[in-house]
């Protein structure tokens, strides 16, 4: 399969927008919540998926809508994505984030250059984000394997659901979470505690792989 501009230009532009709008929905919650920190993390959540949702529907007949590295891995292996997509998918994924961070921060009139302080270490928040990709990963593989037409909105509330189940708030996400350290705002991880979220989303990623491969065998 030869990889095309749209696919590619997609996969950039709506990366850019989940990340913006994960980061941008963070910064209004926090302002308007009155130091609520429950209520900014419910409409963080809410907001999150919500777009998410808007904008799977939006490029998955272009890209597939992956948004996501460790989504694209885990498509690679199981043969649902052309392996020609795989490094401009990657690379497209960290930069549109990336874009996607410094989009918000222009958006409400802050540096556009950030590095995160905020903390989010230790073996429950590693352990949170292996669970919440490998559910993550492990619907998306199911959900593409038996076509289900549901499942834009099924990513979409596992999402809202995993901010609120797991310690990590769900990143599930290399390139969000690579993003999400150039933003010291609600959404932000500190630099240091980055490699540790990527280590156990990768984890998670090949479990599930291994669920999907064990569920699916005959």
């Amino acid at each position: 399969m030869r990889v095309g501009a749209p696919p590619v230009i997609a996969e950039a532009i709506g990366t850019a927008l989940l990340l913006a709008s994960v980061v941008g929905s963070g910064i209004m919650a926090e302002r308007l919540s009155g130091g609520n920190t429950g209520l900014a993390l419910l409409a963080n959540a809410i907001a999150t998926g919500g777009a998410l949702f808007a904008l799977i529907v939006m490029f998955a007949p272009i890209s597939g809508a992956h948004f996501n590295p460790v989504v694209t891995l885990a498509l690679t292996v199981r043969g649902a994505s052309g392996r020609s997509r795989l490094l401009p998918f990657l690379a497209v994924q960290f930069a549109g984030a990336v874009l996607g961070v410094w989009l918000a921060h222009l958006m409400f009139d802050l540096p556009i250059l950030q590095v995160s302080t905020k903390l989010r270490s230790g073996l429950g928040q590693s352990v949170a984000e292996a669970v919440a990709t490998f559910g993550l990963v492990l619907l998306i593989l199911l959900g593409v394997r038996h076509k289900s037409p549901s499942l834009p909105a099924a990513i979409a509330a596992y999402i809202v659901a995993a901010y609120w189940f797991t310690a990590s708030t769900s990143f599930a996400n290399p390139a969000v979470t690579v993003a999400r350290a150039l933003s010291n705002t609600f959404a932000g991880i500190a630099p240091a505690d980055a490699p540790a979220f990527i280590a156990a989303q990768i984890i998670g990623s090949l479990l599930a792989l291994m669920v999907e491969r064990t569920l699916i065998a005959r």
